[in-house]
């Protein structure tokens, strides 16, 4: 792995710019770097896409700048009470924001935005914009490199995505740990690190993909926020949340299982008893400040889905949901909700799990460790 200048440099080379903006990204950037190099054992294609990688997140910062230098007027924009969906992992948030995303009335991130940013999108190209296929190449490449991905997530490019991305940016992202083992960067992540500077480019970020490119009422969704929720509401403090539940001996070896399959590519040493510690880890840690956050004086403003019913049939808890937030779920939102429901992405969802056993799980150990959590919100195995 290259140095962060030199890493840096090539973001410069490739993109022909110079303003990186705030010195926010420079701490992350190279905790990451130095991470990689000592723990991260990556393979040569793990050392070429990891390090292509990171220049990729330093060249959209340089983009993004360059078009804030351009028209700083994109700056006095608002991004008002957005919806923010949170939670552990694989509890069917992806399949929540997509049918809110469905929505014509709402903004949320696509697939190809999260992509390539700049330039900012706009309302009359939406649909011919060059992004689309370049998305769609990068995820067909996508499955080859990763064959079980479109199981565990099947998506495509216009479907609703996390902020990770954006948060990469300012390199304070669990994408990153998610590709590669660099457990002292993500320590260093998980309880040291200032997210307010990160939420604030993701706020930056934001605001420019709706200046050219209504609606202004955002459906967000991303399970880490849940482990640095005081710097979200800090930076987001007139937000509400969706959280969604679901067993964690269901939940919590899909995680490993997916930071098992990413990691395969990248590296030719997987220790997958470290992928399980880690996973688990992060999640008790992002669920106890959760339930903390919660309990003092925040509960209000989350509403609670529950993976079973919201399974078997979305709309009841959708119009709920709704009715909460104080909107109309209007008959065109029904219908754009309907017909995901009909034409979602099916390919490849079949997919052959590891045991969870291979990451040092069994059932009753995790029920054990995050009965603190099931307890506060009444799961069951079937939740």
């Amino acid at each position: 792995m290259e140095s962060a200048k030199a890493l840096m440099d090539r973001a410069k080379t490739a993109t022909s710019l110079e303003d990186f903006g705030e010195d926010s990204f420079r701490e992350g950037l190279e905790i990451l770097v130095a991470a990689t190099q000592k723990e991260a054992k990556l393979n040569d294609m793990g050392t070429a896409a990891f390090g292509g990688q990171i220049v990729d997140y330093l060249s959209k910062r340089l983009e993004v700048e360059h078009w804030y230098a351009r028209h700083p007027e994109m700056d006095e924009q608002d991004i008002v009470a957005p919806l923010i969906g949170m939670g552990l992992p694989r509890t069917g948030s992806s399949a929540l924001g997509c049918l809110l995303g469905a929505d014509p009335a709402v903004r949320s991130i696509r697939n190809w935005e999260a992509m390539n940013p700049c330039p900012p999108p706009e309302t009359a190209t939406l649909a011919t914009d060059p992004r689309l296929a370049l998305a769609e190449a990068s995820m067909e490449r996508r499955a080859r490199l990763f064959p079980r991905m479109t199981g565990m997530l099947p998506s495509t490019a216009t479907s609703p995505t996390e902020c990770q991305t954006f948060m990469g940016y300012d390199f304070k992202s669990q994408i990153f740990q998610a590709f590669v083992h660099v457990p002292s960067y993500v320590d260093w992540l998980n309880n040291r690190a200032d997210l307010v500077s990160t939420y604030r480019y993701v706020k930056r970020v934001l605001k420019l993909l709706q200046w050219r490119c209504p609606p202004h009422r955002w459906r967000l969704k991303n399970p880490s926020h849940s482990l640095f929720i005081t710097a979200l509401d800090e930076v987001f403090p007139d937000a509400r949340f969706v959280m969604t539940h679901r067993d964690v001996a269901q939940v919590i070896p899909s995680v490993a299982d997916l930071y098992y399959e990413l990691h395969s590519a990248f590296s030719d040493d997987i220790d997958t008893r470290a992928i399980g510690n880690d996973t688990a880890g992060f999640c008790e840690l992002g669920m106890r400040r959760m339930i903390a956050f919660r309990d003092a004086g925040n509960d209000d403003r989350f509403f609670d889905i529950h993976f079973a019913p919201f399974q078997q049939d979305p709309f009841p808890i959708i119009e709920h949901l709704y009715a909460w937030l104080g909107e109309e779920l209007t008959p065109a939102a029904r219908a754009g909700m309907q017909a995901w429901r009909e034409e979602k992405p099916r390919d490849g969802q079949k997919y052959e799990r590891n045991d969870m056993s291979l990451f040092g799980f069994d059932p009753q150990g995790l029920h054990d460790r995050f009965r603190f959590y099931e307890d506060r919100f009444t799961l069951s195995e079937t939740a």
